[in-house]
């Protein structure tokens, strides 16, 4: 009896909320448009890819490079957040803060360049020319790309969403896909992406064709398809407009966009990057959550290893913080997607696997020698193979590779002591297993 009235009054409630809102729930609101009229001429186009790099800059701002740095061995927790502690240590829960804000951001991503897919093409702007509207499609496709391929390489395979949840029944019945389905979604992104895009031209801080190029290749040394790996990287180390700059850190010092930088984010004073607050410590206005590890920076004050790359780090002994994100008082650092740098290291592994080694070792020399380090002893082709892992682990000690790199060769055991590969991905979010019954969680989550 009690059940029944109960039901009975939620019922009541709901038809009664129903008649009286009627009016209020149909109206549109003030301070939003819906999606199929948002993106309609050339000025909501050109505002709708913009607000989709917004997206992009904020899980890259902190969560996502913070994922591929303090759960490796270059850098250790030094903080009081326990989401930063158990990522350090390796013991992440699915409600861990960091890691669903990355996944949730990525998806964020994904829904706005969505929207940009599914509306662009249909504009009929005089204004919006086919040169633009090519441009536009081509950066939706490629930061889409760039997410998913973020994704997969964090999480495994994902739910392949291509459709902007202009309503929730979208969403309905997409299952996860398994890593190779997930990886293949990010290759026909890419190939729509390069064919659409512009030839590079000054900017560094939109997608071009060569960034396009840069990530498929990427994309290829994942999935162990070397000759496509050397062959994408190539593409993009014989473009003129590219170079590994001297001294090394001039790539990470403003103005920035240096010839160094396939891609970057810019960030300004009115849309600030303040990842720097993590790495600086307390006297100098951060929080000092993240450190260098001590062994890393005997590695960079090696002159024989990190070379020039001493100026990554900064401080004396207990207080050595890196400095890779340095702009304190304006916090306008990019955020480095894709540096020629590995580009050059990329083909070095390609060139090494299909047992090219001397070019491989010219390619990892390149690098070295950037640094003003000395050339590679590696001669073998394991020796080769480690010493590329090595110069990965300091070129890009701050940025977001190491993690994924001892991942994808399947070296996190053996350097990092995480023997059950369970935990080689991060986990599904809790609230999304929860809310969605087509997630299911990573295995021993």
């Amino acid at each position: 009896m009690k059940t029944s009235y109960i039901r009975n009054a939620v019922f009541l409630a709901v038809v009664l909320l129903s008649v009286s809102c009627k009016k209020y729930l149909e109206e549109l609101p003030n301070n939003a448009l819906q999606t199929e009229s948002a993106i309609t001429d050339v000025n909501t186009a050109r505002a709708a890819i913009i607000g989709a790099y917004d997206r992009l800059q904020g899980y890259y701002a902190s969560s996502y490079p913070t994922l591929g740095t303090i759960t490796t061995d270059n850098v250790v927790f030094n903080g009081t957040l326990s989401e930063y502690l158990q990522l350090d240590q390796n013991a992440i829960p699915t409600d861990n803060v960091i890691t669903v804000s990355a996944y949730q951001g990525i998806y964020r991503t994904i829904n706005s360049v969505n929207s940009v897919i599914a509306a662009v093409p249909s504009i009929s702007d005089p204004l919006l020319t086919a040169t633009e509207k090519n441009s536009i499609l081509g950066e939706a496709y490629f930061i889409r790309a760039l997410s998913y391929f973020d994704l997969a390489r964090g999480w495994g395979g994902v739910q392949l969403q291509l459709k902007p949840t202009t309503d929730l029944s979208v969403l309905k019945g997409i299952k996860r896909s398994t890593l190779d389905q997930t990886y293949d979604q990010v290759l026909a992104d890419l190939i729509q992406a390069e064919q659409l895009l512009p030839e590079d031209a000054t900017t560094r801080n939109r997608a071009q064709k060569s960034a396009a190029r840069a990530l498929r290749a990427r994309l290829h040394l994942y999935r162990k398809q070397w000759a496509d790996a050397e062959t994408y990287a190539t593409l993009v180390i014989n473009n003129a407009k590219y170079t590994l700059v001297k001294p090394y850190k001039s790539f990470f010092t403003a103005p920035f966009q240096t010839a160094e930088s396939v891609l970057e984010l810019a960030y300004s004073v009115n849309d600030r990057n303040s990842y720097w607050n993590l790495w600086y410590p307390s006297s100098l206005g951060g929080q000092f959550t993240l450190k260098p590890s001590d062994a890393l920076v005997a590695k960079l004050n090696n002159p024989a290893i990190g070379g020039t790359r001493n100026s990554l780090i900064a401080g004396s002994g207990t207080a050595i913080y890196g400095v890779l994100y340095n702009t304190t008082a304006t916090s306008i650092d990019p955020s480095y997607l894709i540096r020629i740098a590995e580009l050059y290291l990329i083909r070095a592994e390609a060139r090494a696997q299909q047992n090219k080694l001397l070019d491989a070792a010219t390619d990892l020399n390149a690098v070295r020698a950037r640094a003003d380090v000395g050339p590679t002893s590696a001669t073998t082709q394991v020796a080769l193979l480690q010493a590329i892992e090595d110069e990965n682990g300091v070129e890009f000690a701050f940025e977001a590779h190491r993690w994924f790199d001892l991942v994808r060769t399947e070296r996190a055991g053996a350097v990092l002591g995480i023997n059950n590969k369970n935990f080689w991905l991060f986990p599904i979010p809790y609230s999304d297993i929860q809310s969605d019954p087509d997630v299911t969680q990573n295995p021993g989550y």
